[in-house]
């Protein structure tokens, strides 16, 4: 999968690690873009250093060192013309009786607040240039119960409501809003499902209908479609990549 216009361009992804935000760099990075990558986590080895990537060290939920980490990447490689906010973090499952305050926060941090940040971090220069694209990340957790618990449901919902809202607001200026919404991908956030005998990853992939798991690079292979001119007039809506969990 080929998009040529990628070359010079400049992407922002959070989460960029592991995972789904690393496989996004990577394919962006492959097509010849300029990534700042944003992730707690050190630079990992998977993510080659290259001068079109600019690595930064930021907790998300850090708003002044979320914001200095974007300021520094666009010092290096200018502002992005393509924002991925993938950064996220599951809740356990836990209902709302067994999820306290300071998790309650930490996950809408995480999941929702961190999107506001980068989004008003960038706006203001794509608006200028009439043009920008966001990829945030949402779950099939933002469309149905049952893809995580009480916190995680609520802030993978709002992040659609937030998402639909933007493009709503910013369509006619030049900027494009989307979100993913992934069911069961192999990444290290769920790993706690692979563990021991792996029953749970079994029970997965037996409740979806595709009968498996999917890898994070299939989700980076829909995310450069999504951003891609080809789906230019896909605006404020959700793509389901969830081996049909949704259909169920």
């Amino acid at each position: 999968m080929q998009f040529e216009e990628y070359v010079g361009q400049t992407v922002l992804v959070t989460g960029a690690a592991s995972g789904i935000g690393l496989a996004q760099a990577q394919s962006f990075l492959a097509q010849g873009a300029r990534v700042i990558a944003i992730d707690r986590q050190p630079q990992p080895a998977a993510l080659a250093t290259t001068t079109a990537l600019h690595y930064q060290v930021a907790d998300v939920t850090d708003a002044d060192g979320l914001t200095a980490a974007i300021a520094a990447g666009i010092q290096a490689l200018g502002t992005p013309s393509i924002v991925c906010n993938t950064a996220g973090k599951l809740d356990g499952y836990q209902p709302t009786l067994a999820t306290d305050l300071a998790t309650w926060q930490e996950i809408i941090a995480t999941d929702l607040t961190s999107q506001f940040i980068v989004t008003n971090a960038v706006l203001p220069e794509m608006l200028a240039k009439h043009h920008g694209v966001f990829v945030n990340m949402a779950s099939i957790a933002g469309l149905v119960g049952g893809g995580g618990g009480a916190a995680y449901t609520a802030a993978k919902h709002a992040v659609i409501g937030y998402t639909k809202q933007l493009d709503l607001d910013y369509a006619s200026q030049g900027i494009r809003a989307n979100c993913l919404a992934p069911g069961a991908i192999d990444t290290p956030m769920n790993a706690a499902d692979f563990a021991g005998d792996g029953k749970m990853a079994k029970w997965v992939a037996d409740e979806t209908p595709a009968k498996r798991w999917a890898q994070p690079q299939e989700v980076a292979d829909l995310t450069l479609f999504l951003a891609s001119a080809h789906a230019d007039y896909i605006h404020g809506t959700v793509v389901p990549i969830d081996g049909g969990w949704l259909a169920k």
